[in-house]
């Protein structure tokens, strides 16, 4: 017992790190997981921010020799972050607790109250040390099992990073309030050094850290109050946090000018740096609109529960307890859960949830606090203690189990085998254009340039070719491919120059460039490579006339893509006989694979019909029937299989 009670932030830290490993990804999943990771194996750029502290250090990571591939072994990195700021959490509230708790008299005199930075009057009897401990390992694994918390332990993602550094800088920042340093600022010994540092890294990492700095002022203003000295110690933050973060944004250049395969913005010069780091290419959705701000903030209120389940009883508990303890290190809570909903709900995109991260800490914080309320609401002295145990274990369990299943990606198979087998449909230097980021792109980045896993192939993203920097990057790794459009792309990149400068555009012109770029590649390559064009783009910019083909030219429905053709004729497709693990988890991105799939089996059906195989579409249509079975074949399908 003793070992226990000495160690059980560490161990706390050990049980969630099984936990994360019991649920981590074995390879790519959605979103930009693959480009993370491709970029971290390559040392490359990553998009908007650039992140180079976590491109730096899971560069590293991929390089110790450990028997795992290089993608499982980034995801292991991902565990080890969220695992660690558990730890980190629990020492800031240990800290805490220590300070607010253990120091505090039963009976305080009349006189001595209003000298506290606490209110005493209404605390009931000295808490426990094993109550206190109880509540420490239940704060943390409030924050570690919070359903998107947890989700970034799975797989790569910059947030995992995010989610350490806010914790470190979370307990820096107490220790700062909490201290009474009165020596050099530049020591090692002095907190509010530390927590420059500590803001460095984050920003270093992810530009959302800047949602912890309202919570920070309050703090540190609270303790120096609007005076001189406080000015000048706060210039001194300034200067070490601008200093170190200018060390690592000064990776950005320096890669770029070596050029990497994956080098997003080319950040070349200050005025690309600039647009990189704060993500201008973005900033279109934040702050978009009040109708998205409600959606978002609609979609907060309405997740909210399924984050926490049960844990809601003591943190709602807690929201209200803490304030007798600890005024102002709740408000500084506070002042984090509030300033980061505000802030997100005003950013219009579908993965906002890692945005809440802050606030989702905070929730642990409260949650603290709501297991000593539920300890001091027990009436029964002698079951005082078992009593909390009790439901503090059964409130963690019980979450566990609603959340399992929801967070669980250690069967993700979906977004390998469908990248992998879309990119073999096609022949030997192919090229394909496509916009499916979230299921296909991101993967491919690092299939082919961390597995080497066809590379002969060509991947456009159509979406990028409206930025300048994409052609660079392009140019770089398809020598061949831009030739024939070299006058087009020369154009674009002026008419673009404006734009990316926030000053007046011709969108008419650069609107009539993009398709002709699009166009050129098509026709000015097809003679000596294979083009296929992903469905996305049949299904919305051709369809809605955006994008034609010259006359002459054909789609062909292909096994997964659309071949390009100069000849109205037959073209046979590869065998249906591929097989993708589909998850059992049927989100979004899961159904959207399978749409993407079954429907351009079922045109692939519909051609061998119409060019007169229908023992080719009966094995396309059964195809659809055994792996699909949800998708609806149409009528003409439908009667080959009776």
């Amino acid at each position: 017992m003793n070992f226990i009670k000495n160690n059980f932030v560490w161990l706390s830290g050990f049980i969630l790190f099984i936990i994360y490993l019991i649920t981590l990804a074995p390879s790519v999943v959605q979103i930009d997981a693959g480009e993370l990771a491709a970029v971290q194996a390559t040392l490359g750029i990553a998009h908007p921010t650039g992140y180079p502290l976590f491109t730096i250090i899971g560069f590293l990571f991929s390089k110790l020799p450990l028997p795992f591939s290089t993608i499982f072994q980034l995801n292991i990195l991902a565990s080890i972050w969220c695992a660690s700021a558990v730890v980190i959490f629990i020492l800031a509230i240990k800290n805490i607790s220590t300070r607010e708790i253990q120091n505090l008299p039963s009976k305080p005199e009349k006189k001595s109250r209003k000298k506290m930075d606490v209110r005493i009057e209404n605390l009931d009897s000295p808490i426990p040390e094993i109550i206190k401990t109880t509540a420490l390992i239940f704060a943390g694994f409030v924050v570690g099992l919070n359903k998107t918390f947890w989700t970034q332990s799975t797989s790569v993602e910059v947030y995992s990073l995010h989610a350490f550094l806010i914790c470190l800088i979370i307990l820096f920042a107490i220790k700062a309030y909490q201290s009474n340093y009165n020596g050099k600022f530049f020591s090692f010994k002095n907190p509010w050094l530390l927590l420059s540092i500590a803001l460095a890294l984050g920003f270093a990492n992810h530009m959302t850290t800047l949602l912890i700095l309202p919570g920070i002022a309050y703090l540190y203003f609270s303790k120096f109050q609007f005076n001189k000295p406080a000015f000048t110690n706060l210039l001194f933050m300034v200067t070490s946090f601008i200093g170190l973060l200018t060390i690592f944004y000064l990776y950005l250049p320096l890669r770029a000018a070596q050029q990497p395969d994956i080098n997003w913005g080319n950040t070349t010069d200050l005025d690309k740096i600039l647009r990189h780091i704060s993500g201008k290419q973005y900033q279109v959705w934040i702050f978009s609109s009040i109708e998205a701000s409600k959606k978002q903030l609609a979609y907060f209120i309405n997740n909210f529960p399924s984050e926490f389940t049960f844990i809601l009883i003591p943190a709602l508990l807690g929201l209200f307890n803490s304030f007798k303890y600890s005024k102002k290190i709740s408000v500084f809570f506070l002042i984090c859960f509030i300033s980061t909903v505000l802030y997100s709900i005003n950013y219009d995109i579908s993965d906002i949830d890692s945005y809440f991260l802050l606030a989702y800490i905070s929730v642990g914080y409260f949650s603290f606090w709501g297991v000593i309320k539920i300890f001091n609401l027990i009436k029964v002295e002698s079951q005082k203690i078992k009593i909390t145990l009790a439901l503090s274990a059964l409130i963690l369990i019980l979450h566990f189990g609603f959340t399992f299943g929801k967070v669980n990606q250690s069967g993700i198979y979906v977004y390998e085998d469908y990248s992998k087998t879309l990119i073999n449909s096609v022949p030997k230097n192919a090229i394909i254009l496509s916009y499916q980021w979230d299921y296909f792109l991101s993967a491919s980045y690092y299939f082919q340039n961390v597995e080497s896993f066809r590379k002969d192939v060509s991947i456009v993203d159509k979406e990028l070719l409206r930025r300048s920097w994409y052609f660079n990057q392009l140019e770089h790794n398809y020598p061949f491919l831009l030739k024939g459009v070299a006058s087009e792309v020369k154009l674009f990149k002026e008419a673009l120059m404006p734009f990316e400068a926030d000053e007046q555009f011709n969108s008419n012109l650069l609107e009539s460039l993009y398709q002709r770029i699009i166009i050129g590649i098509i026709t000015t390559n097809i003679d000596a490579h294979d083009v296929f064009i992903a469905p996305e783009l049949v299904d919305n910019e051709m369809q809605q006339g955006q994008l034609k083909l010259p006359q002459g030219y054909f789609l062909v429905p292909d096994l997964f893509l659309f071949r390009v053709v100069k000849e109205n004729k037959y073209y046979p497709a590869s065998n249906s006989n591929f097989k993708i693990r589909m998850s059992e988890q049927k989100d979004k991105y899961v159904l959207n694979i399978q749409s993407f799939v079954a429907s351009m089996l079922s045109r692939r059906a519909l051609y061998e019909l119409q060019n007169g195989y229908p023992d080719r579409a009966k094995v396309y249509a059964e195809k659809i029937v055994s792996d699909f079975p949800d998708y609806g074949l149409p009528p003409g399908l439908a009667d080959i299989l009776k």
